[in-house]
């Protein structure tokens, strides 16, 4: 399962990086700590001028980690969601399906790989215990990935061959993470209110995703 761990996974590097776009200097390891000592680092994540810095750092940058972290947390912040662990979570998702093809499937090693979500809406029809949270889980996080990161591809599969617009795909994923919040797993794992409110969030959270989507465009240009 996704765990949102994009914030507590941030490196000494990032650190040094928001730093020194503060201060405007390379701090040493003594000064960074010091500074830590003296800031708010989550106003610091949240502040515009911080993921502005960031989006100009030459490569290799930022982790990613830090660099979603702050795109989402600005993204949704914008659109009056403040939920601080959400954003770590769609953040932690960004990362880990930027990986390989894990975005296809249900977990990291799985037999299984979904292209479309038709696909991840038959196992969830067939599956049982901990995978069908598994799977519900998947359901919403691929529709957000899919729709937020690439709506291009959506409006040419809509215009060539009259596939499902952004609202199937709102709809599909609220669905997905709505049965996983229910998942008696999810209580115990401490999701079930994460997965409620993203399922409750969810046309938020995908424009959010369509803007760290052009912001990363922006950056790569």
């Amino acid at each position: 399962m996704i765990q949102p761990d994009a914030r507590s996974r941030l490196t000494a590097t990032d650190l040094a990086l928001v730093c020194e776009g503060l201060t405007g200097r390379r701090p040493s390891e003594t000064d960074l700590d010091l500074w830590l000592l003296d800031i708010d680092l989550d106003q610091v994540l949240d502040a515009p001028e911080t993921a502005a810095r960031l989006r100009r750092c030459p490569m290799p940058g930022p982790s990613l980690s830090l660099l979603f972290y702050v795109l989402v947390r600005g993204a949704l912040l914008r659109r009056d969601l403040a939920d601080r662990p959400l954003a770590d979570y769609c953040a932690t998702m960004l990362r880990e399906f930027g990986a390989g093809d894990r975005a296809h499937r249900v977990a990291p090693v799985d037999d299984h790989r979904h292209l479309y979500l038709v696909d991840i809406l038959q196992d969830a029809a067939t599956a049982e215990g901990d995978r069908r949270l598994q799977v519900l889980a998947h359901l919403g996080n691929y529709a957000l990935w899919f729709a937020g990161m690439f709506p291009d591809r959506i409006a040419s599969r809509q215009r060539r061959a009259g596939g499902p617009d952004l609202g199937y795909y709102d709809a599909m994923g609220s669905q997905g993470f709505a049965g996983a919040a229910e998942h008696r797993t999810a209580a115990r794992l401490g999701l079930d209110g994460l997965y409620r409110s993203a399922a409750l969030a969810y046309p938020l959270l995908r424009e959010a995703f369509n803007e760290v989507s052009g912001s990363l465009r922006l950056r790569a240009a």
